[in-house]
């Protein structure tokens, strides 16, 4: 029986001048104990869906037509008392940023006892009680529920806003990309249990998200949108396997496996349709590769296809159109050239020596009388890396294990604690001490989100020509090279950008602008810092296929943090696998994810998810959270967590050359030797026999 029904519905918003038509004439319906996909990229019209189910429309947003029922009731002309009644009840979200969802200055408790008692009629007691019952169902401590958000790390605060979307068991869960800007860690501890707790109290789950290996390891059904509209819909096996609808195939092409080593990332060009005034033909066509006039006439109606619907003209080349759209070349991508390797490695670049830094710990002013000495946070901790020219080296790791702060040092914007970093076999201080303006002009910084990066008041033209001008460049090579390296990330012409404001650029051509930014000076080494994270994966697929091509045609050392493992594979030549501010791993890639040896970097490497529904992916929960990083376990860190660990694990440190073979590299006194047979086995056994432990033992960071 159908819990939702969603009946051909429009929603456009009221816009000065127009409106925008962000979703047109969609259909669908999750029935009892399901878990409904909702996939594509920003701006298709997911999150309009959802916030119409939920009766939470913006104020300039209608539903022009259609229906939304639920449980037999329609939902769009519910008043808002009826939908107070609704919400939490019946159905419940769970949203995207947990942190800017909970409030900082209220007990993470009392916001869910909060919830509780405005729908039951229950004593406080009681409501604490089943608060405590939802807090061990999501794998937390019960007694931290007097703790603040800020109190709890950002996985552990994604559990708290699922707790709370339990705590009045409804029937439908509505979960907003709830994995977004998470490792794959987390990302996996979070759907395995809202998969275990989906199952435990019978509820249906609709998730909406851009990752596509998220949808079809984990829902029964996909509805794949964009531009408002219903692209492809159906059973996810059917769907995913042999999609029949070139924006799957674009979107599914351009999400990356782990194991594709150096494969071009294939993105779809272009940008999203502009929604003023409903479509008139295919809402994708201006982007697909496919098209042909019949598609300038009309958006295609859903047909049958290989078990699924499609709205294409062209179903019945699905087969042929599939076997196109794996090459980059069909999506008008300059296929890259294979890398030649027989000349060697370049010159190094970028080399640490026992880099390490150190946060010291506030204490009582009697304590720094007594000469107590202070307690750290080894953010970096004894580091030894090199890059070369052209090579790109991947830096990953769990979120607070300091791959941000490495990164930080090395380029100087923050001061080291101990060790040494040289540049071109200089010292750092010494470039310093020589010229600030010459060692910025040889080592660039990629910021994470553009937003943060980009002078809002300042236009393409000014922001990407500010670095030469500090330099003191003329202005006549200030024109060339502002215009050259726009062009060189994908911004052409170069005429269309130079006189825009950030606000009236993409996400994705953002990022790029920021790209060109650190380029335009032509450095030697170039340091991103998740980049392409709060990317949809078509626009990360951009990002990495420039970030490649600097590489290989300049000869740029680039050094990429990230915790998308899937995305390193395919543009990085070296990986190192940071734990707790050290080293656990490094090597070529293909060594470092075909025969890792570190019990970390196995778990790393088997949390990313597939997008082949075929593959049998078993989950490691990796037990607990890192150890508290200002009272680290003696010998290992990861001993805590691991289940190959043994005394001697945690009596010594390993050395990263605990385990040598050539250039790869692990410190580990007990390597993996077969991932799937032996490492999962034991992960498994030690999940079940430590769960309860696990829950007392999350670290507060």
């Amino acid at each position: 029986m159908s819990l939702l029904e969603v009946d051909d519905v429009k929603i456009t918003y009221r816009m000065p001048g127009s409106d925008v038509h962000a979703v047109n004439n969609v259909s669908f319906s999750i029935d009892e104990g399901d878990t409904y996909g909702l996939v594509g990229e920003s701006g298709c019209g997911k999150s309009t869906l959802a916030k119409s189910i939920l009766g939470l429309l913006d104020d300039n947003g209608q539903i022009r037509s259609g229906s939304i029922r639920f449980d037999g009731r329609e939902m769009i002309d519910l008043s808002e008392k009826d939908w107070m009644s609704v919400r939490w009840e019946d159905i419940a979200y769970i949203p995207q940023s947990a942190m800017d969802s909970l409030d900082p200055v209220m007990s993470v408790g009392a916001q869910i006892r909060q919830a509780i008692r405005k729908h039951r009629d229950v004593t406080k007691a009681s409501a604490n009680e089943r608060v405590a019952e939802v807090f061990e169902m999501v794998g937390l401590d019960p007694a931290r529920t007097n703790d603040y958000p800020h109190q709890f790390s950002g996985g552990m605060r994604q559990r708290v806003t699922i707790a709370m979307a339990l705590a009045l068991e409804p029937d439908l869960l509505i979960a907003d990309e709830p994995t977004t800007g998470l490792d794959v860690i987390v990302q996996d501890k979070i759907m395995d249990k809202l998969m275990e707790i989906q199952e435990e109290i019978g509820s249906s789950l609709l998730m909406i998200t851009h990752d596509v290996g998220v949808v079809a390891e984990s829902c029964d059904e996909v509805s794949v949108l964009y531009g408002g509209k219903v692209m492809e819909q159906g059973d996810t096996d059917h769907v995913f396997r042999t999609p029949a609808n070139p924006y799957t195939m674009g979107l599914k092409n351009a999400f990356p496996e782990v194991d594709e080593f150096d494969q071009q990332a294939i993105s779809i060009p272009g940008s999203l349709p502009d929604l003023i005034g409903e479509p008139t033909g295919c809402v994708f066509r201006n982007r697909c590769p496919f098209s042909t006039e019949q598609c300038e006439e009309a958006h295609p109606p859903l047909v049958q296809a290989n078990g699924q619907v499609s709205a294409c003209y062209y179903t019945d080349e699905a087969d042929e159109m599939r076997d196109e759209a794996d090459d980059a070349g069909t999506w008008g991508i300059d296929v890259r050239e294979e890398r030649d390797r027989s000349a060697g490695p370049g010159d190094v670049i970028l080399e640490t020596d026992g880099l390490e830094k150190w946060f010291r710990q506030p204490q009582g002013i009697l304590d720094d009388l007594r000469g107590r000495e202070p307690d750290y946070v080894k953010a970096v901790n004894d580091v030894n890396l090199t890059v070369r020219e052209g090579e790109i080296l991947g830096v990953a790791g769990e979120s607070g294990c300091g791959k941000s702060t490495l990164a930080e040092v090395i380029a100087a914007l923050q001061e080291r604690t101990g060790g040494e970093i040289y540049i071109d076999g200089t010292p750092v201080d010494d470039l310093l001490e020589e010229s600030t303006r010459t060692f910025r002009s040889q080592v660039q910084f990629i910021f994470q989100d553009p937003f943060d990066s980009l002078n809002p008041r300042q236009r393409v033209r000014a922001a990407v020509s500010e670095p030469l001008k500090i330099q003191g460049h003329d202005r006549e090579t200030i024109d060339r090279r502002v215009r050259q390296t726009i062009e060189d990330v994908g911004l052409k012409p170069a005429e269309k950008y130079l006189d825009k404001l950030p606000a009236q650029l993409s996400g994705g051509e953002r990022q790029r602008v920021a790209i060109a930014q650190a380029l335009v000076l032509e450095p030697q080494l170039l340091i991103c810092d998740e980049p392409a994270s709060m990317l949809d994966v078509s626009l990360k697929a951009n990002i990495l296929n420039i970030l490649r091509n600097m590489a290989d045609d300049r000869d740029i050392g680039i050094v990429y943090i990230s915790h998308d493992l899937a995305s390193l594979t395919q543009i990085a030549d070296r990986l190192a696998v940071m734990y707790l501010g050290k080293i656990a791993e490094i090597g070529s890639t293909e060594d470092v994810v075909r025969t890792p040896k570190h019990p970390y970097t196995a778990s790393l490497l088997s949390a990313s998810p597939k997008t082949d529904p075929d593959a049998d992916r078993q989950r490691v929960l990796l037990p607990g959270e890192p150890p508290n990083p200002v009272n680290l376990p003696d010998g290992c860190n990861f001993a805590p967590r691991c289940p190959k660990s043994q005394a001697e694990c945690r009596g010594e440190e390993p050395a990263r050359d605990a385990f040598e073979e050539g250039d790869h590299e692990a410190a580990c006194f007990f390597p993996v030797e077969e991932v799937e047979s032996e490492l999962l086995e034991q992960y498994a056994e030690a999940h079940e026999e430590t769960v309860s432990e696990v829950v007392s033992d999350e670290a507060t960071p």
